[in-house]
């Protein structure tokens, strides 16, 4: 199997901004569990303009996390792992099942609870971690795996953010949600004028993000409906959509990624810290991301493909499903965006964000030696 350009780029980037995602999450933890770490953490929730950095982090700087996203997608379902059914059905069932069983098994101890709108929290993986650790292993990874492990991930975003959009939506404001879906007809209309300057898609944007934030329903849904009426045109280098995804790339991931990294885990971890270990919800988030994912996984891939929904790709072996799986247990950035939208009580998020900080640590150790054992008895 040859890889695109494309994917090629992408894979790179993902790879190195898991590298440096995992060093800058190590620092700001350290820094804030220092003696002087007082100020450290008071500058992330300084006020600027009625909200928080942080929370402009959040809800700002992730939109571009979420266009780029979006224009990934798009590239994936016309000319990419998702242009077929063949090449898309395993993924996409794969991906069901790592989002549906870890939701189950948080229920299962959450339900009836005030922490059962957790459930979101350990359905999600995070692209950048997984491509990151998978990468370690080097040149002995199967081209197949790789792109499994990518369609998979962007797959596991999309039906984040459909989580997102339809779960932790509170309150509509009907009014400024109908101008905003009315400036992206605007755009799509511009879109089918064949209309290919960036500049009116990126105003109109910036302007239906406003109106977004304003509805109630999460602003960072702006940036994936954004970028599906980014004119796509073949799909070459020369068409809007693949200048922008080629521009946002680098930013994304050696900027926005790094900075929400640094910005959310500034965590003073108690001496007391693992007795909320116990707590259903923490140790729900740790049971859906370690265990759930890769049954889930492995589990909705051996029914998809022994029913005749799809089709195993050559020289990809259920073992690697399972180490896919358990990489696909790193929800680390989607994971703590989504508790931020989950719980309002500041105790539950920081337990929230140490489970979510320990299952991506033992999903990301666990994947790597399993993965680096399978790999290694294939060539010996």
């Amino acid at each position: 199997m040859k890889l695109t350009k494309t994917f090629n780029a992408f894979f790179e980037n993902e790879k190195s901004s898991g590298l440096l995602l995992l060093f800058v999450t190590v620092l700001s933890l350290t820094i804030a569990n220092l003696s002087s770490s007082t100020e450290y953490i008071a500058f992330w929730e300084k006020d600027l303009g009625g909200h928080s950095i942080t929370h402009w982090i959040n809800d700002g700087l992730m939109t571009i996390f979420f266009l780029l996203i979006g224009l990934e997608l798009e590239r994936e379902i016309y000319h990419g792992e998702l242009s077929s059914i063949k090449n898309a059905s395993l993924p996409i069932i794969a991906a069901f099942g790592g989002m549906l069983i870890p939701a189950a098994l948080f229920l299962a101890l959450n339900y009836g609870t005030e922490t059962q709108n957790g459930a979101g929290i350990p359905m999600a993986t995070d692209i950048a971690f997984a491509i990151g650790i998978l990468s370690l292993l080097g040149n002995k990874v199967p081209v197949s795996l790789k792109v499994f492990l990518t369609a998979l991930a962007v797959i596991d975003d999309l039906g984040a953010i459909i989580v997102i959009a339809i779960f932790y939506t509170s309150t509509i404001a009907f009014f400024n949600l109908g101008i905003a879906l009315g400036i992206w007809i605007l755009l799509f209309i511009l879109n089918r004028m064949k209309i290919h300057n960036l500049i009116p898609y990126l105003i109109g944007g910036f302007i239906m993000w406003y109106f977004m934030l304003s509805s109630g329903v999460h602003a960072t849904i702006t940036g994936v409906i954004l970028a599906f009426v980014i004119p796509f045109g073949d799909g070459s280098e020369k068409t809007s959509s693949y200048k922008l995804q080629h521009f946002l790339h680098k930013p994304v991931a050696f900027f926005i990624l790094p900075l929400f990294a640094v910005a959310n885990t500034c965590i003073i971890i108690e001496s007391d810290w693992h007795q909320g270990i116990n707590h259903p919800n923490t140790f729900g988030i740790i049971l859906g991301l370690v265990v759930g994912k890769p049954l889930g996984i492995l589990l909705f891939s051996f029914i998809g493909v022994n029913s005749g929904l799809c089709v195993l790709p050559k020289k990809l072996k259920w073992t690697h499903i399972l180490g896919a799986g358990m990489l696909g247990g790193i929800g680390f950035t989607m994971s703590i965006f989504i508790t931020f939208l989950a719980f309002k009580d500041p105790e539950t998020i920081i337990f929230s964000k140490i489970a979510i900080l320990i299952a991506s640590l033992l999903s990301g150790i666990f994947g790597f030696i399993y993965l680096k054992y399978i790999l290694a008895q294939k060539n010996t």
